[in-house]
């Protein structure tokens, strides 16, 4: 089961609607329907979650490019709306190129973000290695950074209460409730 809201920031505080993903085909469509909700170019964010398995936050702002932050890239691949998130650029990947690189060889540990890389185990488990890189977050980690939740608490949320618990922070759980 899915659910998506838009959370509008307002100089009245964050106004909230569900929405409907059914006709968004592209991550251009989806931006372009975040901006409808605010006419005052304000902050719009774009929540997005499949029970128990992976949650996504796009953030538009004005006319910027879209930030996207996914929780689980293995769980959102096998998903519609995580297709749409997962956009060559966020994945590193050369757009249209004719060999699109399988996500289980992407780098996706962490250290996108400045962190330190682990030392590799000497047990020789690489299965499980890959089964790391292939579960990780990817995108833009500090999307949340100045409304309250810092790249490392993001990071930190576990995917079903992921999406109430950023709406607690941002002071909209209230108006994020009232369109579940």
């Amino acid at each position: 089961m899915y659910f998506a809201a838009l959370l509008a920031r307002t100089e009245d505080g964050w106004e909230a609607s569900d929405t409907e993903l059914d006709d968004v085909e592209t991550l251009s469509d989806l931006a372009d329907l975040a901006r409808e909700a605010s006419p005052d170019d304000d902050t719009v964010l774009v929540l997005i979650e499949q029970e128990e398995a992976w949650f996504g936050v796009v953030r538009v702002d004005g006319e910027d490019d879209p930030r996207i932050y996914v929780s689980d890239t293995a769980a959102a691949q096998r998903s519609a709306y995580g297709e749409l998130l997962l956009t060559d650029e966020l994945l590193g990947r050369d757009p249209g190129a004719d060999d699109v690189d399988d996500l289980d060889s992407l780098d996706l540990d962490g250290t996108e973000d400045g962190e330190p890389e682990a030392e590799e185990d000497d047990d020789g488990d690489e299965g499980a290695a890959a089964d790391a890189v292939a579960h990780g977050p990817v995108g833009d980690s500090e999307i949340l950074t100045d409304l309250g939740i810092s790249g490392k608490e993001l990071r930190a949320l576990e995917s079903g209460d992921a999406l109430s618990e950023i709406a607690d922070i941002l002071g909209a759980a209230e108006v994020l409730e009232g369109v579940r």
